[in-house]
């Protein structure tokens, strides 16, 4: 059986790869620790890292390398009172095509007070003919603080492979003490003309989210200094939330551009500068 045979395979089946993955970050010792780990199926964490001193640096990992249709991840992390983490991903996420059923991906962060999280996944890729739910929910409270982004690329233009084909749900939303502070839904179903139209991405296959809390307008006027790059970048303030979005060709500029942002906005936010996750240099 070949390799595509073999998607095709699981995506008509009637269930995929059911995989769970719950974190727990908590302070010891001035230090933050990843105190509780559990994961169901194929998806896991790999172990602690810290380059930076207290600030816990931790990579999910899905060995099976994609999603496809009827496939269910869900991602549960919960930074406590206090604790610094930064979670991200070693390679682009990947689903592709399916024959009817969808993948779906939960992902949900719940922040304490004091508590600083950081979320900077590798962008996911959503090749021809992909069905998928995708929902990534932030729980922060007042006191805490969270700067995360989330960069989706549709089809494969490396490869001149247009997403021609699919339907996507993609959800991006941040609730503060339990209200909605920030609430992004993105519908994007290849028939429609949303992909090239000037109100739509206007040809563009990548784009990417970032969100800050708390902010302020001088973070705001900070960002908007960074001048042009490689991608077209906006960027505004909603209440106490930046919010930076960038488009592009690919990728690759979308994700330089938010690891500008998030360099610039880390440091006043966090009081920290950025250092970069060790898996991004492999």
């Amino acid at each position: 059986m070949s390799a595509n045979d073999a998607i095709n395979a699981r995506s008509t089946a009637s269930s995929g790869w059911q995989a769970s993955l719950r974190l727990r970050f908590a302070v010891r010792d001035q230090r933050t620790f990843l105190l509780e780990r559990q994961h169901r199926g194929p998806l896991l964490v790999q172990r602690p890292f810290y380059p930076e001193g207290g600030t816990c640096h931790s990579y999910i990992v899905h060995p099976p390398g994609g999603v496809v249709g009827g496939d269910e991840l869900c991602v549960h992390a919960c930074v406590d009172q206090g604790a610094n983490a930064l979670l991200t991903t070693p390679a682009a996420g990947k689903f592709y095509r399916s024959e009817g059923a969808y993948a779906r991906l939960t992902q949900d962060f719940m922040l304490h007070d004091e508590a600083s999280f950081e979320w900077l996944p590798q962008e996911s890729i959503y090749y021809r003919g992909a069905r998928v739910h995708a929902q990534t929910r932030v729980h922060a409270q007042a006191g805490s603080r969270f700067i995360g982004w989330e960069i989706a690329c549709f089809g494969l233009p490396a490869r001149d492979e247009s997403f021609d084909s699919g339907q996507l749900r993609l959800g991006f939303e941040l609730l503060i003490a339990g209200k909605p502070r920030w609430i992004d839904q993105l519908r994007v179903d290849a028939m429609s003309q949303m992909l090239n139209a000037q109100w739509g991405l206007a040809g563009h296959t990548a784009i990417g989210t970032l969100l800050a809390f708390p902010a302020t307008r001088s973070m705001l006027e900070e960002i908007r200094e960074l001048g042009e790059g490689d991608a077209d970048l906006a960027v505004t303030l909603v209440d106490d939330v930046l919010v930076c979005r960038a488009l592009g060709a690919h990728a690759e500029p979308v994700r330089r551009a938010l690891i500008r942002c998030w360099r610039k906005l880390r440091l006043a936010l966090l009081d920290r500068p950025a250092v970069l996750p060790r898996i991004w240099a492999t």
